[in-house]
């Protein structure tokens, strides 16, 4: 049997190969599918602008980057490092998110394409 001939939507026999096509157009993955990128679509562009940002301040800016802060501690240094904050800070949110609205579909939609077997 080809995937393209499996069209019984529920949990599939055993052996049996799910039709993907019709999986990923389920209301369960789509919904997956939704809240996956509703979170990292916004997320990467906030971060992506950040970035962008830092890098024109430091071609563009660099008075108001060479401005201290503290002893040789200056402004650039300090957005440079909290670069790396931020990229701690998304992948932090992103592991709650995805423990609290991902993670739980997946596994439900996983759950039911292989029968209960898990």
């Amino acid at each position: 049997m080809s995937t393209a001939e499996n069209s019984s939507g529920g949990a599939t026999p055993t052996g049996a190969t799910p039709d993907w096509v019709e999986v990923q157009a389920g209301p369960d993955f789509v919904e997956l599918r939704r809240r996956l990128r509703g979170f990292v679509f916004p997320v990467a562009g906030l971060f992506f602008v950040w970035y962008v940002l830092y890098v024109v301040l430091a071609d563009y800016a660099h008075e108001f980057m060479a401005t201290k802060v503290v002893g040789n501690i200056n402004v650039g240094l300090v957005l440079g490092l909290l670069q790396f904050v931020s990229t701690f800070a998304i992948t932090t949110l992103y592991v709650r998110h995805a423990n609290k609205h991902l993670d739980p579909r997946a596994e439900a939609i996983r759950e039911r394409l292989e029968g209960g077997r898990a």
